[in-house]
């Protein structure tokens, strides 16, 4: 028999030879080279450059790109020069002064409370005292012309959650041996929603006091399992689209986000995402629906991904899951499955205090396994004080809060959320087609849920913010696309709500459309000024501006500003 492996080694063999020898000529030439050397010298040679290779290697592979921290590092020195520093400074100063006196909540008329009372107020003094409070501001939420925020009003519920939160007011979860039946509301509420997104008996979860808890808590036990896989540098590969919190979350625990990008139809691109994987990467976002733009990510495609690459795959929910979870009842069934039914996603995120009609400060975190649960928790075993656990970020945490919530849910029984989700759906599907009508806007995407987002190719679309709001709207304004959005609930679901509303937008169009190119004042102009800047730490000084006023208790003077940067 002929041996095919006898002669593969006779064909290498002179190519081995050629290779000994250029490693004899390497070897010597070294040892030549080294010989003018001393024995210490070539050491401390050796331990320098490793040195510099390991600075050089943390020094390109961070979590933020080299290219992005060149780009701040050079307008760092730009505003160091004397002249166009102090140019830059005092554009600034001018436009956070523009900022503060445009904030229609600090228009107050009456003076701030900067000390306590000497004697304690009675009740009817400070109920009345409350009044002046309660009737602060112009905000028109009460007849559906605020984007979002009330997402209920309902006076019924309202009057049966202001006694539950009165009758466990004082109760906290963090002491279920006080409280047991607080800790049995919670897990109720955590079992039901976990029946809803279609987890099995594995599945579990957490309260949270709203999305951004449970989005941050995710990546928190996500980058805790990737540092038992041995990553150490956990990336969150999640669409541009996906809400700040996640951002937020890289920034408190040392994790990289990487952005991938949109399609035409606003929702991720799936090869995108397939090319920005990698061994760091700890955990898949999509969004069910995201928040600028209404429109449900590819979910089974990315779970594909997921279960292709072994890595947990969060769904975000917060906005519309208690709609999203409702609409095949409701007689809108959605194009695609979006919940633990999909093989590979791992968690989801729903707020009960958005579509739940829960009051503020409660969400839902599900797993659809313990095992990833268990790297969500803080045990410190060691404290003095006895061992410390907490399943979340906050210790103690407001029982009345849960009893609300779950109260709630009893309120409403799954005839009410289907019902609600109905009306709410239809409200949307109705806006969205009239709008479609409407010559100079452009609806973005195919948003299938609650939120409607609008652009224009004729005019700044911000213009169109400012007509809304002197109209009394209150909508919600975004960037890169420069676009307005509305998130439909029950109040715009009432009478005559939707039928303003689009009355409000055709004359405002109309409006414009008669000088499409004029210039954008208000909010609208700052917010198109802002994407245009390239020193992005510019923007975030302007937008602590904001967060100052938020806590100043000193008189302001200016006029009316179109909106405030907010979110739902």
């Amino acid at each position: 028999m002929f041996d095919w492996g006898l002669l593969k080694m006779k064909a290498i063999e002179p190519y081995q030879e050629i290779l000994e020898v250029y490693l004899i000529n390497a070897k010597n030439y070294v040892n030549g080279h080294c010989t003018k050397y001393e024995p210490w010298q070539l050491i401390a040679w050796s331990v320098l450059w490793t040195l510099l290779m390991v600075w050089l290697y943390g020094f390109v592979f961070q979590s933020e790109s080299l290219f992005s921290r060149a780009k701040k590092k050079f307008f760092r020195i730009i505003r160091r020069v004397p002249i166009i520093g102090t140019k830059i400074r005092e554009r600034l100063n001018k436009a956070r002064e523009d900022i503060v006196k445009n904030l229609s909540f600090l228009k107050v008329d009456k003076e701030y409370v900067k000390n306590l009372p000497a004697e304690g107020l009675s009740t009817s003094d400070i109920l009345e005292r409350l009044k002046d409070y309660s009737a602060l501001g112009n905000s028109h939420w009460q007849d559906g012309k605020v984007s979002g925020t009330v997402y209920s009003g309902d006076e019924k519920l309202t009057e049966l959650l202001v006694k539950v939160y009165g009758d466990f007011a004082w109760s906290n979860p963090l002491h279920p041996e006080v409280f047991p039946g607080v800790r049995k509301m919670e897990a109720e509420i955590v079992r039901i929603v976990c029946t809803l997104f279609n987890g099995g008996p594995e599945s579990c979860g957490c309260m949270t006091s709203g999305g951004t808890e449970s989005i941050l808590m995710a990546c928190k036990a996500y980058r805790d399992l990737a540092y038992e896989k041995g990553i150490k540098s956990p990336e969150i590969v999640a669409p541009v689209s996906v809400h700040a919190a996640f951002e937020k979350a890289a920034h408190y625990f040392g994790m990289k986000l990487v952005r991938v990008p949109l399609n035409k139809k606003m929702e991720v691109d799936v090869k995108a995402m397939r090319r920005a994987i990698s061994r760091n990467t700890a955990m898949l976002v999509c969004s069910a629906p995201q928040y600028p733009h209404g429109v449900i990510d590819p979910i089974p495609e990315v779970a594909k991904l997921a279960v292709k690459y072994k890595i947990p795959f969060h769904v975000d929910a917060c906005l519309g899951g208690f709609l999203i979870a409702f609409m095949q009842q409701a007689g809108y069934p959605l194009d695609q499955l979006f919940d633990f039914r999909v093989k590979g996603v791992t968690s989801i995120s729903a707020d009960t205090h958005k579509y739940g009609y829960a009051p503020k400060g409660s969400s839902v975190l599900l797993y659809s396994s313990k095992e990833y649960r268990r790297y969500q928790f803080f045990i410190s075993p060691d404290w003095q004080g006895g061992i410390y656990a907490s399943p979340n970020v906050a210790g103690s945490r407001p029982g009345g809060i849960i009893a609300a919530c779950w109260a709630t849910l009893m309120h409403m029984g799954e005839n009410g959320y289907v019902e609600a989700t109905k009306s709410i759906i239809r409200t949307a599907r109705f806006l969205k087609s009239e709008l479609e009508k409407i010559k100079g806007i452009f609806v973005f995407g195919n948003p299938q849920v609650s939120v409607i987002a609008l652009g224009s190719h004729d005019f700044d679309i911000f213009r169109l913010s400012n007509l809304l709001t002197a109209k009394g709207w209150n909508l919600n304004i975004l960037q890169f696309p420069s676009s307005i959005h509305i998130c439909i609930t029950l109040l715009h679901t009432r009478p005559k709500v939707s039928m303003l509303f689009l009355k409000d937008v055709r004359e405002s169009v109309t409006q414009i459309m008669k000088n499409p190119k004029a210039r954008t004042t208000g909010m609208g102009a700052i917010y198109g000024m802002s994407q245009t800047v390239p020193d992005r730490k510019m923007v975030a000084e302007l937008t602590e501006a904001f967060l100052d006023s938020l806590f100043t208790t000193e008189p302001c003077q200016g006029s009316q500003k179109n909106g405030s940067p907010k979110s739902h």
